[in-house]
């Protein structure tokens, strides 16, 4: 029992980071219509310049607190994103307002090339290390119940309520604030919240501004577990099943499809894994999805489309 715990609180904290990631998508979504390609990109460029400026400032500053280097690293991977978001706006978006899904769709992969090419320029192309103080030896929990406790990583559960309190955040700006009610607005019809006053291009500024944190601390997260390199927009491809599953219109669903991703990985590994030669757990997720796409396409949360004629 206390194995089958330890693997089901590792999916559940793998889970968390899955819809950390996949809220990027649906935030994208929500108010542009367009699944953004991008968002793997957006989370390498954001832990890049959090890497790299957390190496930079101590050496031009000579500051040794490294609490202070991360923060200051930080709020200025912050203004990169929303430097990012604004000029993805201006340049791009700005030019194919109410254009066709599939013409969003071709943008975001350029947006995705020019991101990852942009990153390798300025901040190189090696592996970097974030270390923002999370401790990483692990804890044994219930040592009353169970004998030898169940092991716990502090890292994931750290990680995991950063996550949480993140998606805790965004949940209620979209559905409390006047702001996130005009993105749900726009993602529904462009040209009906045009022509109620809602200004399309400022909204997509902020839609993208708050992605790009989304995925700034999404990667200081999977910088820290993995360390920063390239592969790391790979991470967005795990998410893919994700937001299939939750639905890519609910940020509620976000999570709820990273919970179930993240156990069903985790368990099919352990205990099917030995019956067909593992592997599970890569695989796992994307047939789940199509299982999904084929029965419930909208995902668990995601409105279903109806077309009156």
């Amino acid at each position: 029992m206390a194995f089958f715990l330890e693997t089901l609180i590792g999916g559940l904290m793998a889970g968390m980071l899955y819809a950390l990631v996949a809220l990027g998508f649906v935030l994208i979504f929500k108010a542009s219509g367009v699944f953004n390609f991008a968002q793997g990109a957006m989370v390498l460029f954001a832990a890049l310049a959090m890497a790299r400026f957390a190496e930079w400032i101590p050496q031009w500053t000579g500051m040794d607190n490294m609490v202070v280097a991360n923060i200051a690293a930080f709020l200025i991977a912050g203004v990169c994103m929303f430097a990012v978001a604004w000029f993805i706006e201006r340049l791009v978006l700005r030019h194919l307002v109410n254009q066709e899904g599939a013409t969003l769709l071709m943008a975001t992969l350029g947006i995705t090339y020019f991101l990852e090419g942009l990153g390798q320029t300025f901040f190189g192309s090696d592996i970097y290390k974030i270390d923002v103080g999370m401790p990483k030896d692990p804890v044994f929990l219930l040592e009353s119940m169970f004998e030898g406790g169940v092991l716990v990583n502090k890292e994931d559960v750290i990680a995991a309520g950063i996550a949480a309190a993140l998606v805790l955040l965004l949940s209620i700006f979209f559905q409390k604030t006047k702001t996130g009610r005009a993105l749900r607005a726009v993602a529904d019809d462009h040209q009906a919240a045009q022509s109620i006053g809602i200004p399309l291009n400022r909204i997509w500024v902020i839609v993208w501004c708050v992605a790009g944190v989304v995925a700034l601390v999404a990667g200081m997260i999977w910088g820290s577990k993995l360390g920063v390199q390239f592969s790391l927009t790979t991470v967005a491809l795990r998410a893919l099943p994700v937001v299939i599953l939750g639905g890519l219109t609910s940020v509620p669903g976000a999570i709820i499809g990273g919970l179930i991703i993240g156990v069903g990985e985790k368990l099919s590994e352990v205990y099917l894994g030995p019956f067909v030669g593992g592997g599970i757990e890569i695989w796992f997720a994307y047939v789940l999805a199509l299982v999904f796409l084929l029965f419930r396409p909208q995902g668990l949360f995601g409105e279903k489309i109806i077309d009156r004629v």
